[in-house]
């Protein structure tokens, strides 16, 4: 399997990943095989990437967190708490609470997976997407930081939650920022709920602010922001980096983790973002790449506590029909680098 670029995919690939609907039901199941009109369906809908199978790399996959069911469920809990909050009404707690102990359940099994987000987005599950990656991501990285079972489970509601305020916030005047930030806004919706701990709110509430005190909404600083809030705010930026333009494309896991370091100390705190560098795949599977030696080739494996080091396979075309390949270990050739990811 590889991951590649939209514009590089053509007629008769196979999917190799599923993509999810809005409302969390299969939109192309992984295995199909893509037709030009929907290839331009994807790139309508906001598809920029996708994971194609290769019949040279059958073994390559990428590593799940996650199961299908609980993406499913998460993506479709989310969407019925966003429609249920514009529309008015109060959403359903209990079914938030039963999916977060399914996500923390998988988390928990595969805790020593590096983090790869590797989900298709299209414009309309884009934002639940993001929560589920968020709240995925600090989930692992609460694990990693020694919560208890109760903390981690505040958590994981708060990051799947914390922009729930963005369903009900309300506009400014025309050219100013909103009346009230979704940061407020959230914090309001999750305090009148008394099934979950006040510290669930304060997520939504302090996701924004920086260590440095240079955040919103209320310039707190260090200790006076919540653990949790810490937590997903370093979740928060990577997810979001990923999707910024970068050169005309997404910005890759590299890069991100790159603008991480640097934002250490300042907008984000440290140690949990040298926590996060410990959990997190620098060059997902599938991803290709070209090396120090001006080999070109596909990463296949990965090295928990050496994310930026994975197992590289190389694909050397003898003829037509004669190809050969061959696996470098990265870990194991201090002198070899990965010069460029590409497209």
């Amino acid at each position: 399997m590889r991951y590649i670029d939209i514009e590089m995919v053509e007629p008769g690939h196979f999917l190799g990943k599923t993509i999810y609907a809005t409302n969390g039901t299969v939109l192309l199941s992984a295995g199909i095989q893509l037709t030009v009109y929907m290839i331009s369906t994807l790139k309508r809908i906001g598809v920029t990437n996708i994971y194609i199978r290769d019949p040279l790399m059958p073994d390559v996959e990428p590593e799940e967190i996650l199961s299908e069911e609980t993406k499913r469920n998460l993506i479709r809990n989310m969407s019925e708490t966003m429609d249920s909050i514009r529309s008015g009404k109060d959403f359903n707690s209990r079914s938030i609470s039963l999916v977060i102990d399914d996500l923390l359940d998988d988390v928990m099994r595969n805790k020593e997976v590096l983090i790869q987000l590797n989900e298709i987005r299209t414009k309309d599950n884009a934002e639940f997407v993001h929560a589920m990656n968020v709240c995925m991501i600090s989930s692992l990285l609460g694990m990693g930081l020694h919560l208890n079972q109760t903390q981690l489970k505040e958590l994981a509601i708060g990051a799947l939650l914390h922009d729930i305020g963005k369903a009900s916030e309300k506009p400014g005047i025309e050219g100013e920022p909103p009346a009230k930030h979704h940061t407020w806004v959230g914090f309001e919706l999750l305090r009148s709920k008394r099934e979950f701990s006040l510290l669930i709110a304060h997520v939504a509430l302090q996701h924004h602010e920086h260590v440095d005190g240079s955040g919103i909404p209320r310039q707190l600083s260090e200790d006076q922001i919540h653990l949790y809030s810490r937590i997903v705010a370093v979740a928060n930026t990577f997810d979001n980096l990923l999707q910024q333009d970068y050169h005309g494309k997404k910005m890759m896991p590299h890069i991100a983790c790159e603008k991480m370091l640097a934002m250490s100390g300042k907008e984000l705190d440290h140690e949990v973002v040298v926590q996060f560098m410990r959990a997190v795949s620098v060059y997902p599977n599938g991803v290709s790449v070209m090396l120090s030696t001006r080999e070109a080739g596909v990463v296949v494996g990965q090295h928990r506590g050496l994310p930026g080091r994975p197992v590289i396979r190389l694909l050397n075309r003898e003829s037509d029909d004669d190809i050969n390949s061959r696996e470098i270990d990265l870990a194991k050739h201090n002198t070899i680098f990965i010069e460029q990811v590409l497209g």
